[in-house]
């Protein structure tokens, strides 16, 4: 039984060379990329993300292109009523007619149903029954002309129809309807047999209705 015997040169080599590397790899700095993201990297840095598509696309309203045409008509109806009265000038009859021509689109943008056209018919009608239809006195007041001006440039009774594929007037109680506009192209079938706006005023009067006349087509 002597004294235990020393271990083996390799294991306590082995030994130490392990506990040196060990200390080694502790000591050195994160250095397994050139940028210095070893094994425990930096951090993250929040990325900076666009809003959603819906979000970054949102845009206003699109203007309603299929009204032009009727608006137009309206627009050079009233416009060549004032015109007739030598009162309004041409620059002042061109602000007129296109202040009046955005404030028929604003007004009719969510009530125009080509697939029905006498929806919504009576909201788009423009009256003047001696009191003045407050979309052409808006713009009206664009170049100056005051109410009472207005009701001595225009008739004391009129009646103006704006409707998909048709714009027509009448001028007193019991004057003729006149069409301004009517589009070529046929209207839906849904639309006939329809009691509008216009037909309930002519129900609605004593004596018989007079002709209807067509003015202006496209």
């Amino acid at each position: 039984m002597g004294s235990e015997a020393p271990l083996p040169p390799l294991r306590a080599a082995g030994l130490k060379g392990g506990a040196e590397r060990a200390a080694a790899l502790r000591a050195e700095p994160n250095s397994a990329s050139p940028s210095g993201q070893g094994r425990h990297p930096p951090t993250h840095t929040p990325i900076a993300r666009s809003p959603p598509p819906a979000m970054s696309q949102r845009r206003g309203p699109p203007q309603r292109a299929d009204m032009l045409p009727e608006i137009a008509a309206a627009v050079g109806f009233v416009s060549g009523l004032l015109r007739t009265r030598g009162c309004v000038s041409e620059q002042q009859l061109q602000v007129f007619s296109g202040a009046l021509r955005e404030a028929l689109a604003e007004h009719y943008k969510h009530h125009w149903f080509p697939e029905k056209p006498f929806k919504g018919s009576g909201y788009r009608c423009i009256r003047i029954n001696h009191k003045m239809d407050p979309i052409i006195s808006k713009a009206a007041s664009q170049i100056g002309l005051s109410l009472p001006q207005l009701y001595q440039l225009l008739p004391s009774e009129l009646t103006l129809w704006v409707d998909p594929y048709e714009v027509s007037y009448r001028i007193g109680e019991d004057g003729s309807i006149c069409v301004l506009y009517e589009a070529t192209a046929a209207k839906p079938v849904s639309s006939y047999g329809m009691l509008t706006c216009k037909n309930q005023m002519m129900l609605g009067r004593t004596s018989p209705s007079k002709n209807y006349i067509m003015t202006v087509s496209s």
